[in-house]
């Protein structure tokens, strides 16, 4: 089996982290328990994430909470119809919550009907937890990575990856970075496993185009989203830091690789100025550069959404019409 068939990423139902993190997975030490493991009749002590609150009204008048509760392994409904307004003061939505109560079906459907909900302190558990998570093996694509970084020869973008692989900050924002927050890789370390679909098919581009820049194309795949490292922030749900929101992920991404160059000893000018508007146009060339000045930056734009838009169909289905 050749590197890009190892590396093929796997599709179909996710699981976080693979099963046997979703299994070592621990969010509380009294009550380990998984969204994905609740059954209807039995009782539940646990600490979600909060994703939704609501106050409605009941049909006859009373008022309950509704509320929507998530973990890595999904999302449950919970209503609370005793006490309603006292429960809504103890909370707000994106805390992590400690709830419990009984798991029981309505309409075909898990809820909880609870009996207390509150936030837990800060520290007591890492929001990220109750993230949804890459299927695939973190550190077998930071691997795929690495090999990948290792075939460019052009000693400046070597050093310019050399550079990002001895940061490791760096290196655990993006292990730990979703892609989006609602499209294709929209969960913990999609990041990486789209950089590293991205590169593997930049470099099968490169093996039947002869002609194309390999250390060019195949760097300026594993740079083109590093901007996203800084884009998003982690609670109850993915959020964006202000960086993001503001300047977004290709402004950022630019920056990181401006200082990424700092710290390998600069790049030729023609280079670096070559990379950025690979980087800076594999959206289009709207995306932040004036055009593509080379058949890189246009071949890293075919492959990036060739990745993008085959994952984001898989996920969420093809849009027809």
């Amino acid at each position: 089996m050749n590197f890009a068939e190892k590396a093929q990423v796997t599709d179909g139902e996710r699981v976080p982290n693979g099963e046997a993190a979703a299994r070592s997975r621990v969010h509380t030490p009294a009550a380990p328990v998984r969204i994905v493991d609740l059954v209807p009749g039995t009782e539940v002590n646990a600490v979600f994430a909060c994703t939704r609150k609501d106050k409605l009204t009941a049909r006859n008048g009373a008022p309950y909470l509704a509320v929507e509760l998530r973990d890595a392994t999904g999302r449950v409904g919970a209503r609370a119809f005793k006490d309603a307004s006292f429960l809504a003061g103890q909370f707000e939505r994106g805390d992590i919550v400690r709830v419990a109560g009984r798991v029981e079906a309505f309409q075909d459907r898990t809820q909880i009907n609870l009996r207390s909900i509150r936030r837990i302190e800060p520290g007591e558990a890492d929001p990220r937890d109750f993230l949804p998570a890459a299927y695939r093996d973190v550190d077998e694509l930071e691997g795929f990575f690495e090999h990948l970084a290792h075939e460019i020869y052009d000693p400046a973008l070597r050093g310019l990856l050399d550079a990002l692989l001895a940061d490791e900050p760096l290196r655990d924002a993006l292990r730990s970075a979703p892609c989006t927050r609602d499209g294709h890789h929209a969960y913990l370390g999609g990041l990486l496993e789209h950089t590293v679909a991205v590169a593997i098919l930049a470099q099968q581009t490169c093996d039947l185009h002869r002609r194309l820049d390999s250390d060019l194309l195949i760097a300026a795949a594993l740079l083109h989203d590093i901007g996203k490292t800084r884009e998003f922030s982690f609670g109850a749900e993915i959020g964006v830091t202000d960086e993001g929101r503001l300047l977004g992920h290709l402004q950022l991404g630019a920056r990181v690789i401006g200082e990424l160059a700092v710290r390998a000893g600069g790049l030729p000018r023609q280079r670096e100025l070559a990379l950025l508007n690979c980087v800076l146009s594999h959206h289009g060339p709207a995306g932040g550069a004036r055009g593509f000045a080379s058949a890189e930056a246009l071949a890293l734009f075919r492959v990036n959404a060739l990745d993008a838009g085959v994952k984001g169909a898989l996920e969420h289905g093809v849009l027809v019409g």
